[in-house]
């Protein structure tokens, strides 16, 4: 199933120790997925407070508590602790794909070869959150995120490269919060 290094497992029970309680459980869950892959949530919890459905891994020091909709992606994941100079903390290496087979995997593969390439020298990237309804939504981060050519970047770029690629997609929606941007890449 899933796999807790020792190092991993030492700074959670270091964690763990410092809430001075011993009562805890891990719970793992992945709360999203993108271009860069899943996003992960790790939480201190109760002992108590398993879930209905949860799978329960046991370790040397702790139990651990994944929820049955997070289990089959973890299959095979380690969790592995690393101290780099440009990071740290904890990092899953994760073998499953983040959208599987199908008409998102597909609109990845744009993103991924096509898109982000491109707009990566304005500093910009686009991800994809879901694909629902023959509709593709994304936003756009980076010097993308309230950038003044972002529209431009969208309807004559993205959705243009994503429609042609995958026939099954008929729109892209922008979700984007552009407003919150600070139009990063051109200066005035």
């Amino acid at each position: 199933m899933l796999t807790i290094t020792e190092l991993a497992q030492k700074k959670v029970a270091e964690a763990m120790k410092d809430e001075d309680r011993d009562d805890l459980a891990l719970r793992i869950a992945i709360t999203g997925r993108g271009g860069g892959g899943f996003r992960y949530q790790m939480d201190l919890v109760g002992t108590d407070e398993t879930r209905p459905g949860d799978e329960v891994l046991e370790t040397d020091a702790f139990k651990v508590f994944i929820d049955p909709e997070t289990a089959p992606d973890l299959k095979g994941a380690t969790i592995d602790f690393i101290t780099r100079l440009s990071e740290s903390g904890f990092k899953f290496d994760n073998p499953n794909s983040v959208w599987g087979e199908g008409v998102a995997a597909d609109v990845q593969r744009v993103l991924d070869d096509q898109i982000n390439p491109q707009i990566a020298a304005h500093g910009g990237f686009v991800t994809l959150l879901e694909v629902k309804d023959e509709t593709a939504f994304i936003t756009m981060g980076g010097g993308c995120q309230g950038c003044g050519m972002a529209d431009l970047t969208l309807k004559q770029g993205v959705e243009q490269a994503i429609l042609e690629a995958v026939p099954t997609v008929r729109r892209v929606l922008d979700t984007t919060d552009h407003a919150a941007g600070t139009n990063p890449y051109y200066a005035p």
